[in-house]
C-alpha cells in the first residue's frame, strides 16, 4: 500500500484535468488499486469524502451503474435547490410579483421597488426565507428580467387620431400649394439662468472640466422660457426667449415677433396662416386666453388664422420638436446658461446640414396668470369651427365670420 504523500501527488498532478465525475471515478480506481482500506487512504490523501470515493469505486467495478459519459454528475447528487426544498417559493413570488404589476394597493410592495432585495424579505416575512440570488434565479426561471421605462405610449387610443394627422397633412399641402405660411409652434422647457450644470459633454482639456453650481436653486435671473415658431416650409425658426410666465399671451407675442421679423417678409401675399400646436400648455386646444389673443392677432395682421392641433399625448409628433429644439439641445448641451445673452447666442448659432435658421430675441415683458375670458368675449371670437373635430380644428378670421370660410377649411 503506497503512502498517503504519493497518492497526493498523483492526484495534485491530475486535478486540473478531472470534471466532478473524473474526480470520483480516479479516486474509486486509485482505492482498488491501494487494496483493502483503500477508500479510507485516498480520503485522507485528496480531501474527498469518504462517501464519494466509495461510489467511484463502484462505478469502476461496475461500469454498467455508472451515469452516462454525457452527465457529469450522477442523478439525485447536489444540494437540493431552493425551489425543490420550499416547493410554495416560487408561487409565492409569483404572487408577490403579481400583484405588484398590477398594483395592488393592499400588497407591501405597491410602493417599493421591487428589487430582489425587497423581494426576498417580503418573502420571509410571509414564511418563506430566502436570499436575493435565490431570487435573481428564480426571476429568470420565470421570464423576467430587468428593464428600464421606455417612452411608447402616446396617449390614448382615440378612434379619429390618425385621421386627424390625415387632416392635418391635407390642410398643410393646401395652404403650402396656395402660397400661405405654415407654421408649427411650441414651448421648449423652462431653463434656469446661470451658472447651473447643462445636460450633455463638451470637449476641453482633460481634467479641466466647467465649474458650475452644486444645487440648483432659482437666482436672481431666474427662469428662461424659449417659445419656438417653425416655418416648415423654408425651414426657418423664430425663437422668444421669456422671462416670465408661459402664457398663451406670451404664446401669440411670439407669434407676432415672427410675422413682424420674418413672416411678412417670406410671404407679403399672405391672406391665410395655419398653425400646428399641441393639444395642451400656453396654445392648448381648451384655452380661451390662446383664443382671444389669436383673434386680436389674426385683425393686427390682416390673417385668417387656422389652426389644427395634435391627438392629445402626440407632441413628439410636433415639426419643430425634432426639426428644430432638438437641435437647439444638442448645441448648447454641456454649456451653462449664464445669461439670458448666452442663451439667445446659442440658439442662434443653431445649424443643420439641411439650411436650418434661427433667430432669437428676449421677451422681458411680463404675462400674468389667471387672466380670465368671459362667455361673451369668446361669443365675440370670429371663431368658426371646422366640420371635422371642431374641438381640434378651427378658424379666427381677421374680420367677422362669413357664411363660408375662406378656402372651404370647414369642409
Amino acid at each position: 500500500m503506497e503512502s498517503i504523500e504519493e497518492i497526493r501527488t498523483r492526484y495534485q498532478a491530475m486535478q486540473p484535468f478531472l470534471d466532478e465525475r473524473l474526480r470520483r471515478v480516479w479516486a474509486g480506481a486509485e482505492a482498488k488499486a491501494q487494496g483493502p482500506g483503500g477508500i479510507k487512504l485516498v480520503a485522507a490523501a485528496t480531501g474527498l469524502h469518504r462517501q464519494t470515493v466509495g461510489i467511484g469505486l463502484r462505478e469502476v467495478e461496475d461500469p454498467a451503474s455508472s451515469a452516462p459519459s454525457t452527465r457529469i454528475r450522477r442523478d439525485g447528487a447536489g444540494r437540493p435547490t431552493a425551489t425543490e426544498r420550499d416547493p410554495g417559493l416560487r408561487p409565492a413570488l409569483e404572487d408577490l410579483i403579481e400583484s405588484a404589476t398590477r398594483g395592488d394597493p393592499e400588497q407591501p410592495l405597491r410602493w417599493v421597488s421591487k428589487s430582489a432585495q425587497h423581494l426576498a424579505k417580503a418573502l420571509g416575512e410571509g414564511g418563506h426565507p430566502t436570499n436575493r440570488q435565490t431570487v435573481c434565479d428564480i426571476l429568470h426561471e420565470l421570464g423576467f428580467s430587468l428593464q428600464a421605462n421606455r417612452k411608447t405610449l402616446e396617449g390614448g387610443d382615440h378612434p379619429d387620431r390618425n385621421a386627424q394627422f390625415e387632416y392635418i397633412n391635407a390642410s398643410v399641402k393646401a395652404f403650402q400649394a396656395d402660397g400661405q405660411p405654415v407654421i408649427s409652434v411650441d414651448a421648449k422647457k423652462k431653463e434656469l439662468v446661470g451658472n447651473f450644470k447643462n445636460a450633455g459633454h463638451e470637449w476641453l482639456p482633460e481634467g479641466q472640466p466647467r465649474k458650475v453650481q452644486v444645487y440648483d436653486f432659482v437666482e436672481e435671473l431666474g427662469r428662461a422660457t424659449p417659445y419656438g415658431v417653425y416655418d416648415v416650409k423654408h425651414n426657418e425658426g423664430w425663437v422668444s426667449v421669456g422671462t416670465d410666465h408661459d402664457t398663451a399671451a406670451f404664446a401669440v407675442e411670439s407669434i407676432r415677433s415672427w410675422w413682424l421679423a420674418m413672416g411678412r417678409v417670406r410671404y407679403p401675399a399672405a391672406k391665410r396662416l395655419l398653425i400646428n400646436a399641441d393639444s395642451g400648455g400656453s396654445n392648448g386646444r381648451r384655452n380661451r386666453l390662446w383664443k382671444r389673443e389669436l383673434q386680436r392677432f389674426a385683425a393686427e395682421a390682416g390673417l385668417d388664422v387656422s389652426v389644427s392641433h395634435l391627438p392629445p399625448g402626440t407632441s413628439k409628433w410636433n415639426k419643430i420638436e425634432h426639426r428644430m429644439f432638438s437641435f437647439i439641445s444638442m448645441n448648447w448641451r454641456g454649456q451653462p446658461l449664464v445669461t439670458h445673452a448666452t442663451i439667445v447666442s446659442l440658439i442662434s448659432a443653431t445649424t443643420t446640414d439641411a439650411g436650418l435658421q434661427i433667430r432669437c430675441e428676449v421677451d422681458p415683458a411680463k404675462y400674468p396668470i389667471g387672466t380670465k375670458i368671459s362667455d361673451k368675449e369668446m361669443k365675440g371670437l370670429n371663431l368658426l369651427l371646422h366640420s371635422f373635430h371642431g374641438e381640434w380644428n378651427y378658424t379666427i378670421f381677421a374680420q367677422p365670420v362669413p357664411d363660408e370660410p375662406a378656402g372651404s377649411m370647414s369642409k
